[in-house]
């Protein structure tokens, strides 16, 4: 069979990915603390022994997330918070282990501890954050997290716990599956003292709808692109099988 067939159908098969990576952008583009993903794809020659490659496929490879700070909202919410610039939220993933998110819109379940609106338990720096019942509550700039006790006065403000912050290196994180960032290297990565967080407000998703929509729509004409050069290599192996056939 034409080889430029299977040339062809490996760059139909990252334009078909790009498309979802660029359609999942646009589903979550009212997600809060949203980072957008960027597809990548590159050529690799391949080799039979020595000298050139024979032909070269399209390879895709991991891609990556778009660090760009999104749009702050105000919503007077006191357990919403949004960093300003870099650095994350440490959450608690559902394998129990350590991960890291933009989203700041916090709840108190029914046993008083603090969890993301997925669920996730929110950590401080012993472990998961809870919040006893309270009259009032409010996140502090460096991520302290301060009630009033219930029938008290705003004079009797105490502490309660203090969010992890963290700003790993954005070259070693990765997000995985579930929409969490972690260290490629598996290691936690340490509380940051630089990080800066605001209190009553939310981030939103940093996705740009019209690059997006106009990214889908090109990559949809290489797609057709790549469908009519496997047309074109099949009609190309047909022709040459009649003229064989003539001879």
């Amino acid at each position: 069979m034409d080889k430029a067939l299977f040339i062809a159908m490996t760059g139909a098969k990252h334009n078909m990915l790009a498309q979802a990576n660029r359609a999942n952008n646009l589903a979550n583009l009212s997600t809060t603390g949203f980072r957008a993903d960027f597809e990548q794809a590159r050529s690799m020659g391949v080799y039979y022994g020595d000298g050139q490659p024979t032909r070269a496929y399209a390879m895709t490879e991991s891609p990556r997330a778009d660090f760009t700070q999104g749009p702050m909202n105000a919503t007077n919410n006191p357990l919403d918070a949004a960093i300003q610039g870099q650095g994350f939220f440490a959450v608690q993933a559902p394998d129990g282990t350590e991960a890291y998110t933009r989203a700041g819109n916090f709840a108190v379940d029914a046993n008083g501890m603090l969890r993301t609106m997925n669920g996730l338990p929110v950590l401080g720096a012993g472990g998961p954050i809870n919040i006893p019942e309270n009259e009032k509550v409010q996140i502090g700039a460096d991520g302290t997290i301060s009630i009033v006790g219930q029938g008290q006065g705003p004079e009797a403000m105490v502490d309660v716990g203090q969010l992890k912050l963290v700003n790993p290196d954005i070259q070693t994180i990765e997000k995985g599956d579930d929409g969490l960032f972690r260290q490629r290297d598996g290691e936690i990565a340490p509380a940051a003292v630089e990080v800066t967080v605001r209190g009553g407000m939310l981030e939103g998703s940093n996705v740009n709808a019209i690059d997006e929509f106009t990214q889908i729509l090109s990559l949809a004409r290489q797609y057709e692109m790549q469908v009519k050069l496997m047309k074109t290599a099949e009609e190309n192996s047909t022709s040459s099988a009649q003229l064989l056939q003539m001879s």
